[in-house]
């Protein structure tokens, strides 16, 4: 049994070591993926149809083919590539965490772009009419009205989307990515001890998926204008009868 723990013990110390290579892959991936997505969002609106067909075209693609096929094109496929593999390029993809990075931003905003389209959506017509109504040029109502309402909407499904990137970051082991799956795998070839290692490994991705949740929830309470609490309209004053 001290064997045992004494082997758990040191195989998560290898593994923390690891989590910064796969909380790098999910910041990257998540915020490119996300500025991706909002540009995509901004030419399903648009009135020229050439934006409309180019945003239907990506979504169409990445969301149509795995994320590991994805993967492999990029890492494996554009290494065939003259101009890329003996261009300035090649010091970019010879590098797994950037084609992990880059494959995740293409396939993830596709998702995302969807979330917000869907959100664009359902914001109310009336909160839009109330705003021009007042006056506000197209910035100012996107910023003051659009953009506030959509993210309220959107951000219980952006949130989903979130764990899901956190869980898709193992697929970079598949491309020599040391990061927690990779590293697990590492010490699986050495010791033969599978589950010990891979139930230390999920442990750790529940944690970091628990840790988002949690301020991901928070947020989301934080912006739902349902749930603060309306303040007590003033008491008017008694009237008091004329004499």
């Amino acid at each position: 049994m001290e064997e045992h723990l004494t082997f758990i013990g040191s195989v998560t110390a290898q593994l923390v070591r690891a989590v910064p290579v796969t909380l790098l892959i999910l910041a990257v991936s998540g915020v490119c993926a996300t500025v991706l997505a909002t540009g995509l969002t901004a030419m399903s609106v648009a009135r020229s149809p050439l934006p409309r067909l180019i945003q239907r075209t990506w979504t169409f693609l990445f969301r149509g083919t795995p994320l590991i096929l994805q993967i492999f094109m990029i890492y494996y496929g554009f290494a065939m590539v003259p101009w890329i593999r003996h261009g300035i390029l090649w010091a970019a993809f010879r590098d797994p965490v950037f084609c992990t990075c880059l494959a995740m931003t293409c396939c993830c905003s596709a998702y995302i772009a969807e979330i917000f389209r869907g959100a664009l959506a359902a914001v109310p017509r009336g909160e839009i009419e109330a705003g021009r109504a007042c006056g506000m040029t197209g910035f100012m109502l996107l910023r003051r009205v659009i953009a506030p309402s959509l993210i309220r909407i959107a951000l219980p499904s952006y949130s989903n989307e979130i764990i899901m990137m956190t869980k898709s970051t193992s697929l970079a082991s598949t491309i020599t990515v040391l990061d927690i799956t990779g590293v697990a795998q590492q010490v699986i070839a050495h010791s033969y001890r599978t589950l010990d290692v891979f139930c230390a490994a999920a442990a750790l991705y529940l944690l970091i998926n628990a840790t988002l949740s949690t301020l991901l929830t928070a947020l989301e309470r934080r912006l739902d204008v349902d749930r603060a609490p309306t303040p007590l309209a003033p008491i008017p004053p008694t009237l008091e009868p004329l004499s």
